[in-house]
C-alpha cells in the first residue's frame, strides 16, 4: 500500500511540474511585428539593408527593405511602412 501511495504521488508531482513547464512557455513579445508603421527615418543601412523607423508614439522600429527602396531613403524622411511578411520566430 505505501509503495502504491509513493508511486501515485511521485507521477502525480511529475504530471503537475510537466504541465506548469508547458503553461509557462510563451512566444516571444518582440516577435510580432506592426502590420504598417507610420513615422520618420532614423537609419539606413545599405549593406544589410534594413531601414530602422520611429512611430508617432515614440516606438522604433527596424525593416528589412529591398535595395531599391534604401537607395532612394535617407534619415529624416517621414514614411509609412507595410510589412509584406511576418518576422520568423
Amino acid at each position: 500500500m505505501n509503495r502504491r501511495l509513493t508511486f501515485t504521488s511521485g507521477v502525480v508531482a511529475i504530471t503537475l511540474l510537466s504541465a506548469g513547464l508547458a503553461f509557462g512557455q510563451q512566444p516571444k513579445a518582440d516577435c510580432k511585428a506592426p502590420q504598417k508603421v507610420e513615422g520618420q527615418v532614423l537609419r539606413v543601412d545599405p549593406k544589410t539593408d534594413k531601414v530602422t523607423i520611429r512611430d508617432s508614439g515614440g516606438t522604433t522600429h527596424e525593416f528589412q527593405a529591398s535595395k531599391e527602396t534604401t537607395k532612394d531613403l535617407k534619415p529624416g524622411d517621414r514614411i509609412e511602412a507595410q510589412l509584406r511578411s511576418a518576422p520568423k520566430c
